[in-house]
């Protein structure tokens, strides 16, 4: 496997090696030993699988507060997402930067996201499958978001009028959103 840096410190492409032949293909999507010798080291929990049936569904931008707080590695089973990462760690030199990147079947491209960032996907074509598997276990009384279209965010989403659920269309901005990450150097 290989890690692929983000301008996000700690936020990394995970590009799996692919072995293709007449028949389709077969890759390790996770290999915790390859994973420790990237110094990617968390032990996940979960695996969480979602669909979304049109192009354009916005989900996020998510997170769960500590000490419930997710890493998350995620990727497309069927489909293709544009996959956005907002650093919320209060005192990061990135604070309210973001990153993006297509993740899809075909490139079967993950990216991982340490805790302290919140993620969000837009749905680039219908029926998208995504799986993820996180380092901490859902909890609802630690859920919490962040609007999409937040205007200080300025993210470049490739669609303007998005599908949302009722909780996402009533999510804070940044500025008003419960957070409790703190940035410490060196932590990634």
């Amino acid at each position: 496997m290989k890690k692929i840096r983000t301008k996000l410190d700690g936020v990394y492409i995970i590009e799996p090696h692919v072995y293709g032949d007449h028949r389709g293909f077969f890759m390790e999507s996770y290999n915790l030993q390859e994973f420790k010798e990237l110094g990617i080291e968390h032990h996940f929990v979960q695996d969480n699988h979602s669909l979304s049936v049109q192009a354009g569904t916005i989900r996020g931008l998510h997170y769960q507060l500590n000490p419930k707080a997710q890493t998350k590695l995620v990727r497309v089973l069927s489909g293709a997402v544009y996959d956005v990462v907002v650093d919320i760690r209060i005192g990061s030199p990135t604070f309210g930067e973001w990153a993006g990147v297509i993740l899809s079947e075909e490139n079967k491209r993950q990216i991982l996201i340490p805790q302290g960032f919140a993620h969000g996907i837009c749905t680039l074509v219908n029926n998208t499958q995504i799986m993820y598997k996180v380092d901490e276990f859902y909890s609802p009384k630690h859920d919490r978001g962040i609007y999409w279209n937040d205007p200080l965010l300025e993210i470049a989403w490739p669609v303007a009028d998005p599908i949302l659920s009722e909780k996402d269309k009533n999510l804070p901005l940044l500025e008003n959103a419960e957070n409790n990450f703190l940035f410490k150097e060196g932590l990634w």
